[in-house]
């Protein structure tokens, strides 16, 4: 068993799936209410049965990336002054309907369909804290959302975004770059502090995913060199041994 070789290809592995996650990072830095992800990685220990190791021998160990570690802090708000935008000022996220269920988000851009109902940036319709589309009149012009989240026009209320939250938000699992599907029980947000006139920025600085990408390049770069030169090593041994036995 070629064992370098496999321990270098599980490094490219992994390091190939981390570049991917942190361009994606990059690709959606004015994407309001993005949440940056992390690759989570550990070792795996493999451990030769039947085999004396040498004095002070180092275990071998091949790279896992184990799962995805979502950074959920809250990135800037944005002033827009559109009375459509929104922005949570707590924890939580809004609801959509959307054509595969309930999906939850904290982009904030919001707008008005043909049908006059309340949608995302997507077009799924955002649900009320009673589970319905919010749904306006045509006549309705002058629209207030007060930070508990009832939306009221000149004619009066029309109904309260509904606001969730869940114990565990590392539990949820993307769906495009800014909704979330769960297998949770969703909680209600009492008090969202929702701003209305502003958006929540992505999470995501610029920068320091720069560095990252230039880091993960270079060490993409040295785990190739690493297999090239085992692969020169073996070849050169290989050659060196069949000159011997002719």
């Amino acid at each position: 068993m070629d064992t370098t070789t496999y321990v270098g290809l599980s490094r490219l592995v992994a390091l190939q799936r981390q570049t991917e996650m942190t361009a994606n990072n990059i690709a959606n830095a004015n994407t309001p209410g993005f949440k940056a992800s992390r690759m989570v990685f550990s070792d795996y220990l493999v451990t030769q049965r039947r085999v004396a190791q040498p004095i002070d021998a180092r275990p071998v160990q091949f790279v896992q990336d184990r799962g995805t570690h979502r950074d959920v802090s809250p990135g800037r708000m944005q002033k827009t002054d559109n009375p459509l935008d929104i922005a949570l000022g707590t924890e939580g996220y809004l609801v959509f309907a959307t054509d595969r269920g309930e999906r939850y988000g904290r982009n904030g851009r919001l707008a008005i369909d043909p049908a006059g109902r309340l949608v995302g940036s997507d077009g799924s319709p955002v649900l009320s804290d009673a589970g319905t589309p919010i749904v306006l009149a045509p006549t309705d012009s002058r629209i207030t959302i007060a930070p508990d989240g009832t939306v009221s026009t000149e004619n009066g209320e029309i109904g309260r975004i509904g606001v969730v939250r869940f114990e565990d938000e590392q539990g949820l699992r993307a769906e495009g770059a800014t909704l979330h599907a769960a297998e949770q029980t969703p909680l209600p947000v009492a008090d969202p502090k929702i701003v209305q006139g502003m958006v929540e920025d992505a999470n995501v600085q610029p920068v320091v995913e720069l560095v990252t990408l230039m880091t993960q390049l270079r060490e993409f770069q040295f785990a190739t060199q690493l297999v090239e030169q085992e692969g020169e090593r073996r070849a050169q041994a290989i050659e060196r041994l069949t000159r011997r036995r002719t």
